[in-house]
């Protein structure tokens, strides 16, 4: 029984402080796993390199065990923190979704969070929308838009359900599959064909590292340029105010050539970028997130169709 007077002076105190530092502690493990580097670490956290070390350390004391070895050569997990390293991850995605189940409001029982490629936020989201709502109208939707890298990393986490993006991250606990393939052409408002376009006024889309391979190993003339924009946006932007020659989506190109200031740059190479689905791994064959998916591949251009079944 307790002693007289309640708990042991001794006895570790369970507050709300504690357990979110414990998940610091996961967290910092986990990134850690990925990095394996305190430094790369310390800098993607924004926190000091002992802040990181002294973490580790916590960790390793509450576990009474070694998770990672340190040498000359970096450092690397040992066994036990191999055989950590999936209890971990589950553990963070325990409390994300804790987090959500406790701050998700309103009649509806599900919230589900969907993130979007900046460039595929377009005007016919809201034909994708209706659709959403007309199969799932008990659940609530979410979206934001946002770089791959980001909502790769946002996936793992729990703060999305699923993405729509341009370049993959691998990573044991995500899921992707392809969607589609949207297009780019080349449009200039200064030459007519790929030969005259000047490398001075070029306006080079920076889309995702498989777009700037293609396009360095089919333009290697046009792949160190000044001006360089990682969204269609900025580049359609860019060359209404300043001019000159680029690639932008398909429909923005169509668009922008119907003014009658731009053209379609005669034997410019039409440039894909494949789009995919991005899932946590533990909701791949979740029926509700397959039909998200089918809706999402719907409204990207380029789809395959959609069979809701």
């Amino acid at each position: 029984g307790l002693p007289p007077g309640g708990p042991s002076p001794t006895a570790p105190k369970r507050t709300g402080k504690a357990k979110v530092m414990q998940i610091e502690l996961v967290e910092t493990f986990l990134d850690l796993c990925d990095t394996r580097s305190f430094n790369r670490t310390a800098d993607r956290l924004g926190i000091t390199q002992s802040t990181v070390s002294g973490r580790i350390r916590s960790l390793e004391k509450s576990l009474d065990r070694r998770l990672f070895q340190r040498n000359r050569s970096g450092t690397s997990l040992t066994l036990e923190g191999l055989r950590f390293e999936p209890h971990a991850r589950a553990l963070r995605v325990g409390w994300s979704e804790a987090l959500r189940a406790t701050r998700d409001a309103g009649p509806t029982a599900t919230t589900l969070r969907v993130g979007l490629q900046r460039d595929l936020t377009s005007p016919q989201i809201g034909d994708w929308v209706r659709a959403f709502r007309a199969y799932l109208p008990d659940t609530a939707l979410y979206i934001e838009a946002d770089f791959s890298t980001q909502m790769c990393n946002d996936l793992m986490q729990g703060i999305l359900d699923v993405a729509v993006i341009y370049t993959p991250k691998p990573h044991p606990d995500l899921y992707f599959e392809t969607l589609s393939e949207v297009r780019f052409r080349m449009i200039s408002d200064v030459a007519d064909t790929l030969a005259a376009i000047p490398a001075d006024s070029y306006v080079q889309a920076a889309i995702s590292d498989a777009f700037d391979r293609l396009h360095k190993t089919l333009l290697p003339g046009l792949s160190a340029s000044a001006i360089q924009c990682g969204q269609n946006s900025l580049t359609s932007a860019m060359l209404t105010a300043l001019g000159g020659s680029g690639y932008v989506l398909e429909d923005t190109a169509a668009d922008l050539t119907a003014t009658g200031r731009f053209a379609y740059v005669d034997r410019a190479p039409v440039i894909p970028q494949p789009v995919y689905s991005a899932i946590h791994l533990r909701n791949r064959h979740r029926s509700s997130y397959r039909k998200l998916i089918q809706l999402l591949g719907a409204h990207v251009p380029g789809h395959r169709g959609f069979d809701p079944g």
